[in-house]
């Protein structure tokens, strides 16, 4: 046989590579790598038509899926959260941070660094865990990471962002971040490079849990905490509540520290669950029995007990929040898509397009109304009017696509029969 006919026949039958790679791919293992193949396959063609990543959604990435469960703490100046994370590592972290701070200059050298992420490494040395720092501009690079989002923010924002790597028993399965404390007056808005509220809202849709630190002799919840607060709407679940440095007052003022507190919070959170409040004093010192009395010290110990139950139990929630998100990440981008096609559908054809997008844009909530009796959405799923028609006001409203029904159908499908049916054959991987 010529060369020739040998090619002819391997061209005529032989499966190309790439079909023989498809077909042979490997079946998830695990409802996060179903969950990235639906993302991927179904989902994402969505987002990239509609410009969903636009509106305040970036695109998932490997490490949005792979990533463990995520605890922010949050609080005004000189609550505790440091001194609360070196008590339940029971030990400094890497860091200037851990090593330098002094409650003097605490709020100078907070400004200084945003966030800490702490994690045992995915991928460590082949000598093994070591601790060390990486730059924030270093750690949004990479792919493994949940962080990638965050270079939206800009280098303003990554050079104040930093993560600390150690070798610890609860980070093999928890991350935790810190935060500065929240400033006063002016200085929250002027003295930072960055967006604060963003920035922290950015980190709310990704964590599993969020701490709101307090100090009992400082309650006031200033203006700049209630706009933090306030852009934890929507995360409720995720929040708890832990009045730090109890163990400095006595058993009466604490009842009236606590109802002072639920108080303020019933005004900022404006929500009607009761938030569950840990009473505790997280630090390297015993218990101050001689303040709290033998029933305040009882009552300290058990809620720690509590809180470090929850703690520990996180990693096992952490798949089914993932899957809540997923889902609801989903069904906001079903509506996005239906809202868009919607507005490109009410455009005139030649002339008067600038006029004919203005007004839609300052009637957009009855153009939600419109979209939503007309698809049977509900309501919970649309976005916020105000935020939706400024993002809005940057685009060009006759640049988008029509509706595609295909892909519609694709989320639907997804959503009512691929998610059931992950679940239903694989398991939580940390049962």
């Amino acid at each position: 046989m010529t060369i020739s006919r040998v090619l002819s026949y391997v061209s005529q039958n032989v499966v190309p590579l790439s079909s023989l790679l498809l077909d042979h791919q490997k079946a998830p293992t695990s409802i996060s790598d179903g969950m990235k193949s639906l993302y991927m396959k179904k989902l994402k063609p969505l987002e990239v038509t509609y410009r969903f990543h636009g509106f305040g959604s970036p695109f998932l990435s490997e490490g949005d899926f792979d990533a463990k469960p995520l605890v922010i703490l949050l609080g005004q100046y000189s609550t505790g959260k440091t001194t609360f994370i070196k008590h339940l590592l029971n030990r400094s972290y890497p860091g200037k941070l851990s090593s330098e701070l002094t409650l003097d200059w605490s709020l100078q050298l907070t400004d200084l660094l945003l966030s800490w992420y702490l994690q045992n490494s995915k991928r460590p040395p082949v000598s093994g865990p070591e601790e060390k720092s990486i730059p924030g501009n270093t750690i949004a690079t990479q792919a493994d990471m949940p962080f990638s989002g965050l270079t939206s923010f800009g280098a303003s924002f990554l050079s104040k962002f930093e993560c600390g790597q150690m070798p610890h028993p609860l980070l093999e399965h928890i991350s935790l971040v810190d935060t500065p404390g929240v400033l006063s007056g002016e200085t929250q808005r002027t003295q930072r490079a960055y967006d604060f509220t963003s920035v922290t809202s950015w980190f709310a849709a990704k964590c599993d849990l969020i701490l709101l630190l307090f100090d009992p002799h400082k309650l006031d919840v200033s203006d700049e905490f209630k706009r933090v607060i306030s852009c934890l709407r929507g995360h409720d679940d995720k929040i708890r509540v832990v009045l730090n440095k109890a163990d400095q007052i006595d058993t009466q003022q604490l009842m009236r520290v606590y109802g002072a507190l639920m108080w303020s919070l019933g005004k900022v959170l404006n929500t009607p669950e009761v938030m569950r409040v840990y009473i505790g004093s997280f630090n390297d010192k015993p218990i101050n029995e001689a303040a709290t009395g033998p029933i305040g010290k009882e009552l300290i110990e058990k809620e720690h007990e509590d809180l470090f139950t929850e703690l520990k139990d996180i990693p096992k929630k952490a798949c089914n929040r993932r899957i809540n998100e997923f889902v609801k990440r989903a069904r906001a981008a079903k509506v996005h898509a239906h809202i868009i096609s919607h507005l490109k559908n009410e455009m005139p054809l030649m002339i008067g397009k600038a006029k004919a997008q203005q007004r839609l844009i300052d009637n957009l909530s009855d153009e939600f109304v419109k979209v939503q009796r007309k698809f049977q959405l509900p309501p919970g799923d649309f976005p916020n009017v105000e935020h939706f028609g400024e993002i809005l006001r940057g685009y060009n409203i006759d640049d988008f696509k029509g509706l595609k029904p295909h892909m519609i159908r694709a989320v639907d499908d997804m959503l009512d029969d691929d998610i059931p049916n992950l679940l239903k054959d694989l398991e939580n991987p940390y049962d």
